[in-house]
């Protein structure tokens, strides 16, 4: 079994078919969004990482000229304003969009900041594989009616994490904000019936910590609570391992080192971290221990590749693409990695992770951007305009 580590550099990664080769591109750059349930990543094509990344965060405060709580008296702005802190909401929740004015908001700002006064760069636009029709229609709308958008392309997120890889066929696992997702893929191509999505990522262990951090007294608008959960999963939370060997019969998780399991509060108090907060993340490979219907996300793996052609497991079990950013978490990747091999029973695993694996679906697109083979698949605003994009 291996943990390979994938190079920073896709851009310079050749891929495994010649038919995805880099020609002359539709323009000198492109904008690149992907707009994930808790942060938007942005910037132009031909970078390998976005330069800009912004919490996927509205809010709605009273303007001054004409306060009360109706539609026509409020304002949008970005992120949480400190001064109305109750305020605050996400457009985007589970790879679904909730609420299209706080998108329209945080897509014109993005383009404002990348276009410095030049209107005509084409944008790409990542989706949800959980989106609709209807979806597909309101991002042209906003995009070409609204934002005045030259040409726009529609990518795929998990199509676009498999190519920052520079691999054509493989298994992705994403595993971000609002939704973990596994998806196989032959030539490029998703198979579509065989992809997994589960409603559980990174806000649920943000919500577990929540609960056992503040009990009754929890608010998450409150801003010390939210600083407070996000710097202990930034900095607190692993995974072991080797943790059902740990557990034994007594089933009982060990305790962290002296130091590990306080955590310093802003104010000067600390806090004292049970081992079932640090180990938070382990509600991925054992949601049972928190009351959780479960699968494990290994299970869930393995179920959509054994679901493919048997002579293609080899091919997928080998070329497996681990991103999103709770693989960052320290011991993930090759907890995951323990997990697989063990249900598998073989060592002809590797899983592959980047060093930047929140950025993978946007680095993806990025290169995207680049390729002749899409060029078919832009839609111009002429074309929008005739209803051929629709």
């Amino acid at each position: 079994m291996q943990v390979v580590p994938v190079s920073q550099t896709p851009l310079e990664t050749p891929m495994e078919d010649s038919s995805l080769t880099s020609a002359s591109t539709m323009a000198a750059r492109t904008i690149v969004i992907d707009h994930g349930s808790g942060f938007l990543k942005a910037g132009l094509s031909g970078w390998n990482e976005p330069q800009m990344v912004i919490p996927n965060i509205v809010n709605y405060v009273p303007c001054r000229e004409n306060p009360g709580p109706s539609y026509a008296q409020r304002r949008v702005g970005l992120g949480i304003d400190i001064c109305h802190p109750d305020t605050f909401s996400y457009p985007v929740q589970r790879g679904r969009v909730l609420n299209w004015e706080g998108v329209e908001h945080i897509w014109s700002f993005v383009l404002e900041k990348h276009r410095r006064g030049q209107k005509d760069f084409p944008v790409l636009v990542t989706e949800s594989p959980l989106k609709v029709p209807a979806d597909r229609r309101k991002t042209l709308e906003i995009m070409f009616e609204l934002l005045d958008v030259p040409s726009l392309l529609l990518a795929d997120q998990l199509q676009m994490s498999l190519y920052a890889s520079g691999l054509l066929t493989g298994l992705v696992f994403d595993s971000g904000y609002g939704l973990t997702r596994v998806q196989p893929f032959h030539l490029g191509c998703p198979l579509t019936s065989f992809g997994k999505t589960l409603e559980f990522a990174g806000q649920d262990i943000s919500t577990y910590l929540f609960k056992s951090l503040f009990k009754e007294a929890q608010d998450q608008h409150n801003i010390l609570q939210l600083d407070t959960v996000t710097a202990i999963q930034m900095n607190k939370c692993y995974v072991r391992h080797n943790l059902p060997e740990v557990l034994g019969p007594c089933q009982s998780l060990p305790k962290g080192s002296d130091e590990g399991n306080i955590y310093h509060l802003p104010d000067g108090t600390t806090r004292e971290l049970t081992p079932m907060q640090q180990l938070a993340p382990e509600m991925f490979f054992s949601p049972q221990m928190f009351d959780m219907p479960g699968p494990s996300i290994s299970q869930v793996i393995m179920e959509s590749m054994q679901a493919c052609k048997t002579s293609r497991h080899h091919l997928l079990l080998t070329h497996m693409m681990a991103c999103g950013g709770n693989i960052l978490y320290p011991g993930f990747s090759q907890r995951l990695l323990n997990e697989l091999t063990s249900q598998k029973h073989s060592s002809k695993i590797i899983l592959r992770t980047s060093s930047n694996p929140h950025f993978s679906v946007w680095l993806g697109a990025s290169v995207v951007a680049h390729l002749s083979t899409y060029r078919p698949q832009w839609i111009s605003k002429g074309e929008y305009v005739e209803g051929k994009g629709l």
